[in-house]
């Protein structure tokens, strides 16, 4: 999909009036979600086959059981790579533990060199990070799990 297309895509889908938009072609998927009236759009293209990921100097931890009773995820609202923290040397926005309030931002998930800062939709604490640091992410896939309240 050119830069022509695109421009196309989103002067319908605002026309029409439609909040997100996903898109699945032959090896590209394409990710749109207008946050508000007359905000930029958050758009989102990557190839639907990720690229193999280097394995990391320590071994990844056996993932931790899902916690029992009411518990919420915090999901990617678009195809990206998953950032714990707003920099490489600053300190992550959450670790497992912490309360967090509805708004708060929790992590960014970077697609095409944009930075999009995803947010906490409840109040709540911290019970998991379902995600490593770097790691490429999907639509809808689950990030965090918060106890709400």
């Amino acid at each position: 999909m050119d830069r022509k297309e695109l421009d196309a895509l989103l002067k319908l889908l605002r026309r029409h009036g439609v909040a997100e938009f996903t898109l699945e072609e032959k090896d590209v998927s394409v990710s749109v979600s207008f946050l508000g009236a007359g905000t930029v759009p958050v758009v989102a293209a990557a190839p639907l086959a990720a690229p193999p990921v280097a394995p990391s100097a320590a071994p990844a931890s056996a993932p931790a059981p899902r916690p029992a009773g009411d518990s919420r995820a915090v999901r990617a609202p678009i195809v990206g790579t998953f950032y714990r923290s707003p920099a490489p040397d600053a300190p992550p926005y959450v670790n497992v533990g912490d309360r967090v309030r509805k708004g708060q931002v929790v992590c960014i998930v970077e697609a095409m060199k944009l930075m999009n800062q995803i947010e906490s939709d409840v109040d709540g604490v911290v019970l998991e990070i379902l995600v490593e640091n770097g790691a490429p992410v999907q639509f809808g896939q689950e990030l965090f799990r918060l106890s709400p309240g």
